[in-house]
């Protein structure tokens, strides 16, 4: 079992909550969560676990107004900007699911430069977002259940068809939270993935 640390990061009067694991010279990793979620459900799922183990140095956030992150005005893109610059991380994989996708999309569109890759989940926000799409240059691993209610399948059609570095995987007879439903899936997906990145 992987060490995990709890920890509080001020930045800038924005507390942020965190779990943490893996070598600090590994690739950083952010997971985020979605709307009913938070950092602690990384752990429970063992995803925290899996990534630290392959050698990446792993942040789990509950973002303001979740978990044990006090409610803030910051918006999240500002907290995740804030964040890169408090540890010193020059470029991160962004992992998003739902609300955490509309998150990471919206941050790799304004700050593609510090994107090492994107994993998105059933993300919300797409179509909304559509325009800008093409300014995310980073590997992209596109995952949707096959029976997501949410966040339409037509979604991940759009993303597939708009980034230029993206592959997709369906989930068959998967809600909109598969990773949750297939773990050992969904854990397979992110060990390919970070081989492939990191060859």
């Amino acid at each position: 079992m992987t060490a995990i640390a709890d920890t509080f990061i001020d930045l800038a009067g924005c507390s942020l909550h965190v779990l943490s694991c893996g070598p600090e010279d590994g690739l950083p990793v952010i997971l985020l969560h979605g709307m009913k979620f938070q950092a602690e459900t990384w752990r429970e799922l063992g995803t925290l676990d899996t990534l630290g183990k392959a050698g990446l140095r792993v942040l789990a956030l509950d973002m303001p107004g979740f978990g044990k992150s006090a409610a803030s005005e910051v918006s999240p893109s500002e907290v995740l900007k804030r964040l890169y610059r408090q540890l010193g991380l020059h470029k991160a994989v962004l992992i998003g699911p739902s609300m955490g996708g509309r998150i990471a999309l919206e941050f790799a569109i304004a700050q593609p430069e510090l994107i090492a890759g994107l994993v998105l989940v059933g993300a919300v926000g797409v179509e909304e977002n559509r325009a800008d799409l093409s300014k995310i240059i980073a590997p992209t691993l596109i995952i949707w259940g096959e029976d997501d209610q949410v966040s339409p399948l037509a979604n991940s059609d759009i993303l597939l068809a708009e980034l230029s570095r993206a592959e997709r995987q369906i989930y068959p007879q998967a809600p909109h939270p598969c990773y949750l439903q297939q773990r050992e899936r969904w854990h397979q997906s992110l060990t390919t993935f970070f081989q492939q990145l990191c060859q």
